[in-house]
């Protein structure tokens, strides 16, 4: 019977009363459905715009906002190299702007060039395998590469490390380190590993490489922060008078001429002899005396010096130089020695390179001399490429532009990777890696099976042959209640220790094989069945199996799905003692894997994987939604 009839709601008060109840209720639909969708949107988010709140992700609908996200992923999260391949002083990813003027023309001239000249596998990097700001998201060209060896290797991690001579300890554990070749500390790898990932580097489309900037890292990584970011420092300090740092440029030689100062010769010498990685230096013929000189003041004679190299040279004087700096060994390293500089402990001489004979080898400066050898003048070059330059100096590789022409043809591939990545790093890691799915599955089924066992059994010894002592038993098994599972998983260790049952289902399932809960309340249910209907299957012959099977049970179900989605939950949700009584990570179970994921991973995958791991739960109840209110209602209306 309704509580307002239907000529009730046609006064005023009641049909107030009526908007107020569905108000309160929509207001409460708002306060779950805000949070979720909160933390969906969370989900697809990374360092760059994680303070954002909004329900909508701005990359979704905004073109810029998926620009800096898109160059957040490109730079592998690294806003300085970022600024050294542009050659900006952006603060941060959530400051990028889209390129104020993109030439189109000269952007082609650059990929023309690059198609032409197929540079070695250290003038780039690619971007999109590696997030370390965002912590533990799983990038695009990460997973391709992964792919890739493990199918080849049969998704076995250890025949990648026999393979490749790495030591991953698991799939999880697989990770690249983007590289970086201007500095001279950084030396490209050889091993089998090394190779590999050239290989794969090789394959990937101009959109997703960025070519490494010798200029820019000179102007960002040693003059901007030896003297200032600000223009008229720099000027002050070197006498000079430049506009801006965009003058400010890494010459090919040892600057000479009108306007250059001994100071920027100083700074150009001390960049390229002891922090330039050797991979862009090159050395002039006229170099070849010295090279001579030095050789001979540090081997002493021929002789010795053939032994360490391995060749059988009969003079000093017939020594061809070393153009550029090996790959390895002696003679790289003689020849970086070389470059330094090295003092003779004997006669106290030093032996340098001339810093004439020096030469800077970008692939900035290759791209001038090929639009000079291409159109010869620089005016030729303006007039066939749309640009307004001055000098050739300002001639730089329109990386920014070419990128950004790029990203613009691939906008719905970019917000679909950004949407779905975290939760694919989330299913890489718990359901490719490890056997946490099996796990858990195989821990549920146990857990419902024996609640839907164990319980009702207990509960129908109480109901149906109601011993003297049914209510102290009850309340024993009440109080059961009030103490937490952390008060009681000490003693269980233990006991289970005993047992060696440690690090197997039966440790998972044993523990909550009783529940007090579940006996109380399917005790009261039952003594609400007619007990009419035990009488005449005993009248009839039935035995006690038959009874408590087909009349019980039968009769039970509503209950009976609560009692299973409750030990469902419990065993689903099951994170600290799946981890105390099962160490071994062959036997940890979903939510274990979860935390593990967690506890070194950014908010977008958390949220993700607190998304997916909510999935299992929201299917059983949507799918027994009916059985499990009535399991709810039914005894509170009898």
């Amino acid at each position: 019977m309704a509580i307002i009839s239907r000529i009730g709601h046609r006064q005023l008060k009641a049909r107030a009363l009526i908007f107020a109840i569905y108000t309160a209720l929509l207001l409460g639909a708002v306060t779950m459905v805000y949070p979720f969708l909160l933390m969906v949107s969370g989900s697809t988010k990374s360092n760059v715009d994680t303070p954002d709140p909004k329900v909508i992700p701005r990359f979704l609908v905004n073109e810029p906002a998926l620009w800096q996200k898109h160059a957040e992923g490109l730079f592998n999260e690294s806003i300085e190299m970022m600024r050294q391949v542009y050659d900006v002083d952006t603060a941060a990813f959530d400051k990028v702007e889209t390129p104020a003027v993109v030439n189109a023309k000269f952007a082609d001239a650059w990929l023309a060039f690059l198609e032409k000249r197929a540079p070695e596998h250290y003038y780039y990097s690619v971007g999109y395998i590696r997030c370390p700001a965002s912590r533990g998201t799983v990038p695009k060209a990460m997973r391709d590469f992964k792919s890739q060896l493990a199918g080849r290797y049969e998704h076995d991690i250890d025949k990648v490390n026999a393979a490749m001579g790495t030591q991953f300890a698991s799939w999880s554990a697989f990770w690249i380190a983007p590289e970086d070749y201007i500095l001279r500390r950084n030396k490209p790898g050889t091993s089998a590993f090394h190779l590999e990932l050239r290989k794969f580097k090789a394959e990937q489309p101009e959109v997703n490489r960025y070519y490494f900037s010798v200029d820019g890292a000179y102007k960002v990584r040693f003059i901007k922060n030896k003297y200032s970011k600000d223009i008229e420092g720099y000027n002050k300090e070197h006498g000079t008078a430049y506009a801006s740092y965009a003058q400010v440029h890494l010459d090919r030689r040892l600057p000479a001429g009108e306007g250059r100062t001994e100071l920027e010769r100083k700074d150009w010498e001390d960049f390229v002899r002891t922090l330039l990685n050797l991979l862009w230096i090159r050395a002039d013929e006229s170099a070849a005396p010295a090279y001579r000189g030095f050789l001979a003041a540090k081997y002493g004679d021929i002789a010795n010096f053939n032994r360490r190299y391995g060749t059988t040279w009969k003079s000093f004087d017939v020594v061809p130089l070393i153009r550029s700096a090996p790959e390895e060994g002696l003679a790289l390293s003689d020849w970086d020695a070389f470059l330094q500089g090295w003092k003779d402990p004997d006669s106290g001489v030093e032996h340098t390179m001339p810093a004439e004979s020096i030469i800077v080898h970008s692939l900035e400066l290759q791209f001038r001399d090929h639009l000079k050898e291409r159109h010869a003048t620089l005016d030729a070059v303006n007039a066939a490429l749309g640009t307004s330059f001055e000098d050739w100096m300002e001639v730089m590789p329109p990386q920014e532009s070419a990128h950004y022409l790029a990203f613009k043809g691939e906008t719905g591939r970019l917000r679909k990777e950004f949407v779905v990545r975290n939760y694919v790093t989330v299913a890489d890691h718990i359901v490719l890696h490890g056997r946490g799915v099996f796990n858990t599955v195989v821990y549920c089924l146990l857990a419902v099976l024996s609640a839907l066992i164990v319980n009702p059994l207990a509960a129908y010894a109480l109901s149906r042959y109601k011993p003297p002592s049914s209510y102290k038993v009850l309340l024993f098994l009440m109080m059961t209640m009030a103490f937490p599972p952390m008060v009681t998983q000490i003693p269980v260790f233990l006991m289970l220790r005993d047992f060696n049952l440690l690090n197997t289902f039966w440790a998972l399932i044993l523990p909550g094989l009783a529940n007090g809960y579940s006996i109380f309340l399917l005790k009261g249910f039952f003594d609400s069945l007619p007990q009419e209907l035990y009488e005449s299957a005993e009248i009839d012959g039935a035995g006690e199996f038959r009874i408590f099977w087909q009349i019980t049970m039968s009769l039970s179900k509503p209950i009976l799905a609560v009692i299973a989605l409750n030990a469902f939950t419990l065993a689903y949700s099951n994170f600290m003692f799946a981890l105390l009584l099962c160490q071994d990570q062959r036997m940890w179970t979903l939510m274990v894997w979860l935390y593990r994921l967690q506890s070194r991973s950014g908010q977008g995958v958390v949220f993700a994987s607190l998304i997916i791991a909510a999935i299992p739960t929201f299917l059983i109840f949507a799918l027994c939604q009916n059985i499990i209110m009535r399991g709810i209602v039914v005894p509170v209306e009898k």
